[in-house]
């Protein structure tokens, strides 16, 4: 499954341009796809000769303004985006970030209270369980009303609750000070080399990515067949078999066995077989770590 992340803001702050600006894509309110751009598949690609070369992709949410209902669409992402104007002159970027935060936080509480109401009518059966559940969703509305959020909860927090305010949080100034949304959105209509020539620095999607991998703990890992030649992301530490997960989840099932090999190991060698000629490719068991820039080939049977 793709990396998710989600994007808000103040009205007129830039969302709908970042969108665009990252997914190529002009619909507002909606979900796009934007490819993270990796030098390395283009290297392996080259060696492979694949028919379909894939890059992985991070799925952008947009959603138009603020309040419980609307924020209540991000509960599934990874991470969010906030973005902040930056280029009007007339809000400040430190203050609309507070605002932000407090609607997150406001939302978290709808959804704690919410919550409340519908396990409390549940828990005159009398059952323990949802007693108990009911007693612990009061204490954390208690502690909420009382300034804090569901982040600095001090215990574990109930299972069905999908809080917003312990999501990583990317701010992206929308001006000067930060990024020029508006060229960016202009660029990503052009091809990646005319754009490149325009642009002075990374792109609003690379500089997007690099903060999500920092913050999340990201590396990438590929995949190179003569159909296809793909990227895709992990979490930092997860091992073979859930990036076999990543890919398929019959993979996952049926997995045997992975051959990996480094990325650059693979494009000096100059072929899978002249490199498992000099030694470079190597089996490894589903507890393996995978590790940023791995090729791998997992063996299956399902």
């Amino acid at each position: 499954m793709a990396l998710e992340v989600g994007i808000v803001g103040l009205p007129s702050s830039g969302k709908s341009t970042l969108f665009h600006a990252l997914t190529g894509a002009r619909a507002t309110g909606d979900v796009g796809m934007a490819a993270i751009p990796d030098p390395r598949l283009a290297r392996i690609a080259e060696v492979i000769r694949p028919r379909k070369v894939t890059p992985a992709a991070i799925r952008v949410v947009e959603v138009r303004g603020t309040g419980p209902e609307l924020l209540g669409n991000l509960r599934q992402v990874d991470a969010l985006l906030v973005v902040l104007d930056g280029f009007s002159g007339t809000r400040v970027p430190a203050d609309d970030l507070e605002t932000l935060r407090l609607e997150l936080l406001v939302a978290d509480r709808d959804q704690v209270e919410r919550r409340l109401e519908r396990v409390a009518k549940q828990a005159k059966s009398g059952e323990q369980k949802l007693k108990q559940e009911a007693a612990e969703l009061e204490r954390l509305l208690a502690h909420v009303d009382g300034g804090g959020s569901l982040a600095d909860w001090p215990a574990e927090l109930p299972a069905e609750l999908e809080p917003l305010t312990t999501k990583p949080l990317l701010a992206v100034e929308n001006g000067p000070g930060g990024i020029d949304l508006k060229l960016e959105a202009e660029l990503a209509d052009l091809g990646a080399e005319e754009a490149a020539a325009f642009r002075e620095g990374e792109s609003a999607l690379e500089e997007v990515v690099r903060r999500l991998s920092a913050e999340l703990g990201l590396i990438s890992f590929f995949t190179a067949g003569d159909k296809e030649t793909r990227a895709w992301t992990l979490r930092r530490g997860q091992n073979a078999l859930e990036a076999a997960g990543t890919i398929h989840s019959d993979i996952a099932r049926g997995f045997i066995r992975c051959e990996v090999i480094r990325w650059d190991d693979l494009v000096a060698a100059g072929s899978h077989a002249e490199a498992a000629r000099q030694g470079l490719q190597r089996l490894e068991g589903k507890t393996y770590v995978v590790q940023d820039g791995d090729v791998l080939n997992v063996r299956f049977n399902v």
